[in-house]
């Protein structure tokens, strides 16, 4: 018996009609690709800006009007719809053995302002899409499945943090970029944040999280890939940078007895550039804001701030490649006549890797429908970085043309979108048979 005739063995000893078997295992199943498309582009009118992006701010009315399209969507596809207390729309398709663990598919709609079309969108309607196909092939899956939209992923992975119940209390009381608190928001939406526990999912309640995503970086673009097996969300560390120096009158002073805050500040940022890139890998080092003082044409700048971030999948790379900064700075200072403190920030999350089970499934998928693929990081935050502390988690990457994101230029083809909703959902068809 070969494996994959022992794994249809497996499957029907767990219940699966013949049918289900060979629409899953023999061959791929396929998303109706122009009703995703549609559907898509009907969501994208919804906060629609003159540039062709979208401004579907959380908690605004656009927010709003999009999350009712998306509910009136899962209607149709034959989901049992709510909205859970922390404000996440959720659509259940039942299984044929309920008291298993979900398996939880989704992304968010809420959008930076003046952003794209695509991020959060296309792992949303791909999900739906996912969903409303197995309606239309009978697919009855063992576990149940919920679609979700998670809510503010943009502000700070709310509606996510709430259902494993990692947000601080007092976040809750912080304005969002719409004006409302986050508390205010969640009533907005139809939540209740006085009952935030009954939307919270704890360990064994769900099977494994899926999302697709774009990529939101240029490499899957540049390389001609067609889907990104993600290993996981990346850890991000940031510091505030002060440096002191001497102000003084830029005419009167001679260069050789200057303490030029802003010189020795420019020579850190050269220095964070060369030692992340000493080493082989994907790590990633930022400079991305620097402020000056007095901040005067005539005045030698006295002192000055700037940030610094890392971000990469191993956490104690960002640790070492920090400590050598840190040296480099002493030097510098040293040097220049200035003093550099380094202080850290509350911006410290953990690398959140994906499920070693589910990238090897959806590698496996990917060569099924005959897709290019490869691992690689992401960058940046995702709902699955909260999923992943209550369940095993697997992202979907689809190019994104040009690596331009949060931006109304944001683009990925719509090859791209019918690839990845098709990887998504027969990865999802795997991970109900697996022993995951």
């Amino acid at each position: 018996m070969n494996r994959r005739d022992f794994g249809g063995t497996l499957a029907a000893l767990a219940g699966f009609t013949l049918i289900e078997h060979r629409q899953q295992d023999a061959e791929p199943v396929r998303v109706n690709g122009e009703r995703l498309l549609r559907h898509f582009q009907a969501l994208s009118a919804f906060g629609k800006t003159p540039a062709g992006g979208v401004s579907r701010v959380a908690y605004s009315d656009a927010d709003i009007a999009g999350r009712r399209f998306v509910m009136d969507l899962m209607h149709e596809a034959g989901l049992d719809v709510r909205i859970d207390a922390a404000g996440n729309i959720l659509g259940r398709r039942v299984g044929r053995d309920n008291t298993l663990p979900v398996l939880l598919i989704g992304s968010h709609i809420d959008s930076v302002p003046d952003g794209g079309n695509y991020d959060g969108n296309v792992g949303s309607m791909g999900a739906l899409e996912a969903a409303w196909t197995l309606m239309d092939r009978e697919i009855r899956t063992r576990h149940p499945i919920d679609v979700v939209i998670f809510q503010n992923e943009e502000g700070g992975l709310i509606g996510s943090s709430l259902m494993v119940d990692t947000l601080p209390p007092s976040v809750l009381d912080q304005r969002s970029q719409n004006g409302p608190t986050i508390r205010e928001g969640i009533r907005v939406l139809g939540g209740n944040p006085d009952s935030l526990q009954a939307a919270v999912r704890k360990r064994g309640d769900v099977k494994a999280y899926l999302e697709l995503h774009i990529e939101q970086g240029a490499e899957l673009d540049r390389l001609g890939i067609d889907i990104g097996v993600v290993e996981g969300i990346v850890s991000i560390r940031w510091w505030n940078v002060q440096i002191e120096g001497f102000a003084n009158h830029a005419g009167t002073t001679p260069m050789d007895q200057r303490r030029d805050a802003l010189l020795a500040a420019a020579k850190f940022i050269e220095a964070v550039n060369r030692i992340v890139t000493s080493v082989p890998g994907r790590q990633v080092g930022t400079v991305g804001r620097i402020q000056a003082h007095p901040g005067a044409p005539n005045v030698i700048p006295g002192r000055v701030t700037v940030s610094l971030e890392i971000r990469d999948l191993d956490a104690a790379k960002i640790e070492r490649l920090f400590r050598e900064i840190e040296a480099e700075a002493r030097r510098i200072g040293s040097a220049s006549g200035t003093r550099f403190t380094i202080t850290d920030t509350d911006i410290n999350t953990p690398p959140a890797p994906t499920d070693p089970g589910i990238r090897e499934i959806i590698d496996g998928v990917a060569d099924d429908l005959t897709l290019t693929h490869q691992r690689m990081p992401s960058g940046a935050g995702h709902d699955a970085q909260s999923i992943a502390q209550i369940a095993p988690v697997g992202m979907i990457f689809v190019p994104s043309v040009g690596g331009i994101s949060h931006s109304p230029r944001e683009f990925t083809k719509a090859e791209g979108l019918v690839n990845g909703a098709n990887v998504l959902l027969n990865t999802l068809l795997a991970l109900d048979s697996s022993e995951l």
